[in-house]
């Protein structure tokens, strides 16, 4: 659905009087909703598909079905099947001497109410899905917003949601940056948002006027130290499979790789030679994701411009004409631009690398911790005291070693930024307990010594010195 500020108020009103009538929905009913989702995904898969490709304009299919449909599933079912254990409450110490009186604490965790998770173009699907599976869940209600950039894909899902699901509990609504100002101006629950770090300050701000909690999903310039201890054939593979991968069109891609100076060539040629061998042509070969609009076409194509124009080294990958019918790009190696150049200080976000080459590892940590807190760090090496110096010596928010983007697939490890690249986390338990309310519930004991241990007025006079007697280290 579409609507006015009013309608989406009234949506969003619905599910709280929803959540009001059940606040703390029992495990089968959060399965339940989980299960509604999963039938959708399932029944509809093949139409939801069919719609990237065309907002697109060329995306394979069989990678929109394991990224998007496989991806999204996995979250949902193995949500669907941890529910029950992580909502259990948990026993915790009672201070002394109440411990000793027979009281007892735990941590309950509560739903919150009703989410707003809006989605970006990229994983149109899973943007919406995965985070989904943690709100359902912590026994949330949500509305989903997919990206405006993938209109097709947006009106298959919301016509899937209107078939499947109760508004209720889960609705979908489409339109472009009004209805995302309008959804996060709202005093939703909770709001999580993928996107870039711009529009993610732009959703803080609104969910501020409502006091609400945000997960922010921003992504930013992820950069790849490749060590001398790394085998350079096997690190130039792996990237370069990684920037074949949606074209590169993906948060936690390679986007600044650091290589040792006199590595350099060799790396280069490992990364052409293997890109080569995945993507041997790029106009017209339905393997090779397109970029998703002319807007964003021209953006990569202008950060190249402008680094040639520096007189910079560009390798083409494989070497041919752009064709400029289409938004299909090859990838192009960026070697040592400056650093006031736009592809060294802009998120790539597509089909382009910069490759940055260095002699000291000290030097290139140094770099990365003066600039923006990455979403995912990558090391490819062997030597353990490196690989230590790297991981300890760092902030991001995962770490991939020997391998590119995997973190991000962990379902029991909290997926997330940190700084500029976004704040929050879900995936797995972590996302139950982001999307819940930590709530501790204290029963006392029957019997309270206070009075008779002079601790309530009328003080004793000894009461200073019991106090003060009890202050140690």
């Amino acid at each position: 659905m579409t609507g006015t500020e009013s309608e989406l108020r009234d949506l969003l009103e619905s599910q709280r009087r929803e959540f009001r009538s059940q606040r703390t929905s029992s495990a089968e009913a959060r399965r339940a909703r989980i299960e509604s989702v999963i039938e959708m995904v399932v029944a509809r898969h093949d139409e939801i598909v069919d719609a990237i490709d065309a907002d697109f304009g060329g995306r394979h299919p069989g990678y929109s079905t394991v990224n998007d449909i496989l991806g999204s599933l996995t979250a949902l079912k193995y949500a669907r099947d941890h529910v029950e254990t992580w909502m259990q409450p948990e026993q915790r110490t009672v201070f002394s001497p109440y411990d000793q009186l027979g009281a007892t604490a735990e941590v309950q965790y509560q739903p919150k109410g009703s989410v707003a998770i809006i989605g970006t173009w990229n994983a149109p699907l899973f943007t919406l899905l995965s985070p989904l599976a943690g709100v359902l869940a912590a026994g949330n209600r949500a509305v989903l917003k997919p990206s405006e950039i993938v209109p097709r894909t947006a009106e298959v899902l919301a016509a899937a949601a209107a078939e499947f699901l109760d508004p209720r509990d889960v609705a979908v609504v489409t339109g472009g940056p009004e209805i995302a100002q309008a959804l996060t101006a709202l005093p939703f629950d909770h709001i999580v948002f993928t996107g870039s770090a711009a529009a993610g300050r732009s959703v803080m701000a609104n969910a501020a006027l409502n006091l609400v909690p945000v997960t922010l999903e921003l992504g930013g310039k992820s950069p790849v130290i490749v060590g001398r201890s790394a085998d350079t054939d096997t690190a130039a593979f792996r990237i370069a499979v990684g920037k074949a991968t949606n074209s590169g069109q993906l948060c936690v891609n390679a986007d600044t790789v650091y290589v040792p100076a006199e590595q350099l060539e060799s790396f280069v040629a490992a990364i052409g030679r293997t890109y080569g061998e995945l993507l041997p042509t790029i106009a017209g070969n339905v393997d090779v994701t397109a970029i998703v609009s002319d807007r964003h076409a021209a953006r990569i194509d202008g950060y190249i411009s402008e680094a040639q124009q520096l007189e910079v080294r560009v390798e083409v990958v494989p070497s041919e004409p752009i064709t400029t019918g289409e938004r299909r790009r090859p990838l192009r190696l960026v070697i040592d631009p400056p650093a006031s150049a736009a592809i060294s200080r802009e998120e790539i976000f597509g089909p382009a690398m910069v490759i940055r080459t260095y002699d000291d590892l000290a030097d290139v940590l140094d770099e990365i911790n003066s600039g923006p807190k990455p979403l995912a760090l990558y090391y490819f090496g062997h030597d353990e005291d490196e690989q230590r110096a790297v991981v300890e010596g760092t902030t991001s928010g995962g770490v991939t070693i020997n391998e590119v983007m995997m973190h991000a697939g962990m379902l029991d490890a909290p997926f997330g930024g940190i700084g500029e690249s976004g704040m929050g986390h879900y995936n797995g338990r972590e996302g139950f307990l982001e999307f819940s309310h930590a709530r501790t519930v204290f029963v006392a004991p029957d019997y309270d010594p206070r009075r008779e241990w002079g601790m309530l007025p009328p003080y004793a006079e000894e009461y200073r010195a019991a106090m003060s007697a009890q202050v140690s280290k």
